[in-house]
């Protein structure tokens, strides 16, 4: 084992990693948005993308992608900050941490990030600029406004982090505990693969209600159960609404952070320090 495979993220790694990611991926995830907001009629993801080119042009794919950043930097930086930290205090150098502490440490950090991001992901939906986005929500309808839909975002958050973070670290472990698996990027595109899956199919009921909760008009649903009930009769695959786009966006967004998460940590990480 070499001295990169030892390395140890910086807290903020997770951060860099997601915004670079989501600057590959937002108009995948923009197109998401269009199809789960949808309340009536079917429109393809093919033709959401040819209507949004030919009425708005192509960088209409990257509106918003500003607050997509923000939120990166602030729900991820947060949730990977958090899981890593503790991660690394709660284990010797080289000693696996136990599948079921990933997943509470997860679930923590995630919950942490999915608040503190949800200012951000609901500018994300609403507005094209961030800044302007946060200050006229915050101006018209109060900082109440900019946690609107706060509960879903930090379930969602939670789940999303625990398919993540603790099913990448499980499932890499796992396959460099075989003989045909290093620390490289093949073992890294693999496992942010099977944990992108993971986190689509564990997510996407609570992504659809916390969509259609920050693009709801005031007073449109009583209660997150009058929501779930409008939503419900649709049928069970009302809750996967735009399944098939959140794991085209997510599985390669995935990826693509913990690539560039893996090469932060390689290159810029730190070696721990050695005990006594």
């Amino acid at each position: 084992m070499n001295k990169n495979e030892n390395r140890l993220s910086r807290w903020y790694f997770g951060g860099l990693a997601s915004a670079g990611a989501a600057c590959c991926t937002h108009p995948l995830d923009l197109l998401k948005v269009h199809l789960q907001t949808q309340q009536e009629g079917k429109i393809s993801i093919v033709r959401n993308t040819i209507n949004i080119i030919r009425y708005q042009g192509v960088l209409a794919l990257y509106n918003g992608l500003s607050a997509s950043l923000l939120r990166q930097l602030t729900y991820s930086t947060t949730r990977f900050g958090i899981y890593e930290v503790v991660k690394q205090n709660m284990t010797k150098p080289g000693e696996p941490l136990p599948f079921y502490k990933k997943v509470m440490f997860a679930a923590a950090a995630g919950s942490a990030g999915g608040f503190v991001g949800t200012p951000a992901d609901m500018v994300n939906v609403s507005y094209k600029h961030a800044v302007d986005g946060l200050w006229r929500v915050y101006k018209t309808e109060g900082i109440n406004r900019l946690f609107s839909g706060a509960s879903t975002a930090t379930c969602r958050a939670a789940l999303m982090t625990v398919g993540q973070l603790s099913m990448y670290d499980q499932i890499k472990q796992t396959l460099l505990q075989t003989n045909y698996f290093v620390d490289n990027l093949v073992t890294h595109f693999t496992s942010s693969l099977m944990a992108g899956a993971i986190a689509t199919t564990m997510t996407q009921p609570l992504d659809v209600l916390k969509t259609r909760t920050m693009n709801a008009k005031p007073g449109e649903y009583k209660s997150i159960f009058h929501l779930i009930t409008v939503t419900a009769k649709q049928g069970p695959l009302g809750f996967f609404k735009g399944y098939v786009p959140a794991f085209v966006r997510l599985g390669p967004h995935t990826i693509l952070t913990f690539v560039f998460f893996e090469q932060l940590r390689q290159r810029f990480g730190f070696l721990p320090p050695k005990k006594e």
